[in-house]
């Protein structure tokens, strides 16, 4: 079930709308066929239903562009000096609701926030490299200037968990790419 909810075709609003509309619909044919125990309960649940699945609709921020497959470095990811990582990855693979982007706390508490602009985290990618496992999450943010994110560099690893580092990079004008990974006993 956990699989359904995290892919990125399919929402809980999706699904909540749909029950919900389902139930109006039956409850609507029932009524007009004069079956009064079939109408008044599904009329009776499927229009809140219904309202609520488009509530959620409309504040619904997907998640971002996952880039590697879920099961690629599962035994990576799993072991206990990637804990921090594997619930940073956890956290932002959801469907979130009445957040204008992933990670807007965190990012509000680091003062890489505009309110006007705030940075879209467009995809995130799991990397093995010798041996560690890091995160390379890159951003939209037009309107936060790419020497804000340098400046915290040093910051965002510890930040976002205990024996973590963190390098920025700057793929293309617009675009942040954060990369974080276990320290290792060199770090």
């Amino acid at each position: 079930m956990q699989a359904l909810f995290s892919s990125r075709l399919i929402s809980p609003g999706s699904l909540v709308t749909v029950v919900g509309a389902l139930l109006t619909v039956v409850g609507s044919v029932a009524y007009l066929n004069d079956n009064a125990n079939l109408s008044l309960p599904t009329i009776f649940y499927g229009i809140p239903i219904l309202l609520g699945g488009l509530a959620l609709k409309s504040s619904e921020l997907p998640p971002p562009l996952r880039l590697t497959p879920p099961q690629a470095l599962r035994e990576l990811r799993q072991q206990p000096e990637n804990l921090a990582l594997s619930r940073l990855l956890a956290d932002v693979s959801r469907w979130r609701y009445g957040q204008k982007a992933h990670l807007e706390s965190s990012l509000e508490a680091l003062k890489l926030w505009d309110e006007d602009n705030p940075p879209q985290l467009a995809s995130v990618e799991e990397r093995n490299e010798a041996n560690r496992y890091g995160l390379l999450l890159r951003f939209d943010c037009q309107g936060v200037a790419y020497q804000r994110w340098q400046a915290l560099e040093d910051r965002l690893g510890r930040f976002f968990g205990p024996g973590l580092r963190c390098s920025v990079s700057q793929p293309a004008p617009g675009q942040v790419d954060v990369m974080l990974s276990a320290a290792g006993e060199d770090g």
